[in-house]
């Protein structure tokens, strides 16, 4: 009888499995990305180790894949994901989509961005084609507000790494970098309401001084920052770009760690650093983002 019971168990885990919400798929441009000459092969770099980071490179269509929290958690606000990898791949999985499962059981809609990589040569900044792509995504979850019960004033931004780069960049440049392509450009902003940087890189200069291209004001959107200090990358990246926030009197958060490294993401790594969703989700609490909000467009 209880290998019976045992099976009946494995059987209903497995329907819950197959009947979960597959991610909603939108590209991101109605042609090419901007600057998009050639199609490159999308592929995933095989690793020889056991339990190494999935890597996604050769990017060339980006796009987001909507992950919806259950309905009776939804609480209208939105986050958009971006993976780290250097600008050279994407680590698609525990700092991608595992981000966006654990940001559904917040009632958060996540939505993975699936940037464009390798950087392409020839640009200024040298990462213009991932965020003209941030920008653009940011702008199409807005437009999404009506048919995804979000809250348009409630779109954050969240990155690791590169990806964190990405997140300053996207939300602390005011300029549309790509000439607008349709309505959804004429109407939507494409600056985020928040932010969670998760040791972020190249924020600072080789003498740990913020880069002139982050330009913090008073009006700067408030920002969730958390990273170790024996990281390799450099933790002044997270406390530059934090003190120049309260310096300007806006709100954010920052938990620097004793250890833990780099390119922790969604791992259960032996270090206090792997408890940052849990402090990350009590700064979105504090700030009411997790509190159930009306659709408004």
């Amino acid at each position: 009888m209880t290998r019976i019971w045992f099976a009946i168990a494995i059987l209903f885990t497995l329907s819950l499995s197959a009947n979960a919400a597959e991610p909603t798929v939108v590209k991101l441009w109605p042609g090419k990305a901007p600057g998009e000459t050639k199609e490159l092969t999308e592929r995933y770099i095989e690793s020889k180790k056991a339990n190494d980071v999935k890597r996604l490179t050769d990017v060339s269509e980006p796009t987001i894949a909507i992950y919806a929290p259950p309905k009776d958690k939804a609480n209208g606000t939105s986050v958009i994901v971006a993976p780290g990898g250097g600008y050279s791949i994407l680590a698609i999985e525990h700092e991608g989509t595992q981000v966006c499962e654990w940001l559904n059981t917040l009632g958060v809609t996540a939505v993975l961005l699936k940037y464009r990589v390798p950087k392409r040569a020839m640009q200024m900044p040298e990462n213009l084609a991932s965020l003209q792509d941030a920008q653009r995504a940011v702008s199409l979850v807005r437009s999404k507000a009506s048919e995804l019960n979000l809250d348009p004033n409630r779109v954050g931004f969240l990155g690791f790494s590169a990806g964190g780069n990405l997140a300053a960049w996207t939300l602390l440049t005011k300029k549309r970098m790509y000439d607008k392509v349709d309505d959804l450009d004429e109407k939507y902003s494409h600056e985020p309401n928040f932010g969670v940087l998760v040791y972020p890189a190249y924020i600072v200069d080789k003498a740990g001084a913020l880069k002139p291209e982050f330009e913090i004001t008073k009006n700067s959107p408030p920002m969730f920052f958390a990273h170790s200090s024996d990281d390799p990358v450099t933790s002044e990246a997270s406390t530059a770009l934090y003190m120049a926030l309260k310096k300007n009197d806006v709100p954010s958060e920052l938990h620097l760690y004793a250890t833990g490294g780099h390119g922790w993401g969604m791992k259960k790594v032996p270090h206090p650093c792997a408890s940052w969703p849990d402090r990350a989700g009590d700064w979105l609490k504090t700030r009411g983002l997790l509190e159930r909000a009306k659709s408004k467009e």
